[in-house]
């Protein structure tokens, strides 16, 4: 890469360092792009085809995807308040579920009834038809009141 297309994407010895999950490729392009580049101006400025961007965008947004779902997975294993709901629940259950949860784990939850009920609904539409939970939920409270859903996965 030149020192102008350095320069341009703002690369430096961080980006894309050891322990990223990006390139420095890939990251460049991530810049660049952030900036309103099209991928033809990137390539242009990079030394390389719009097709090669092209792909080196499609892995960088993959890798930025798994990384979050890594995030989000080991935040709601540290989370002091953590259940599994099973398919077939009724979404009024859970608050009750979650409370018992916390009073076991000696935690006070800085969240209502209501506002789990509505927090589940918003983040896991998929998984309920109307009161009903259809798929397999994992619900867990973070310290800092943060609720997390995901589809539970079988261990």
């Amino acid at each position: 890469m030149t020192r102008r297309a350095e320069e341009d994407c703002g690369t430096d010895e961080r980006s894309g360092g050891r322990d990223s999950l990006l390139t420095e490729r890939q990251a460049a392009v991530l810049r660049l792009r952030k900036k309103g580049l099209s991928q033809q101006e990137v390539a242009e400025i990079l030394g390389t085809t719009r097709s090669n961007v092209s792909i080196l965008e499609k892995r960088a947004q993959q890798n930025v995807s798994r990384a979050k779902a890594t995030l989000r997975d080991w935040t709601m294993i540290q989370a002091p308040v953590s259940i599994d709901i099973p398919a077939g629940t009724d979404i009024f259950e859970v608050p009750a579920l979650l409370f018992s949860e916390a009073d076991r784990s000696g935690t006070k939850l800085g969240i209502g009834s209501v506002d789990i009920i509505v927090q589940i609904k918003s983040k896991a539409p998929e998984a309920l038809n109307k009161r009903v939970i259809v798929r397999n939920l994992a619900v867990a409270v973070t310290e800092d009141g943060l609720l997390l859903v995901r589809e539970a996965v079988p261990e």
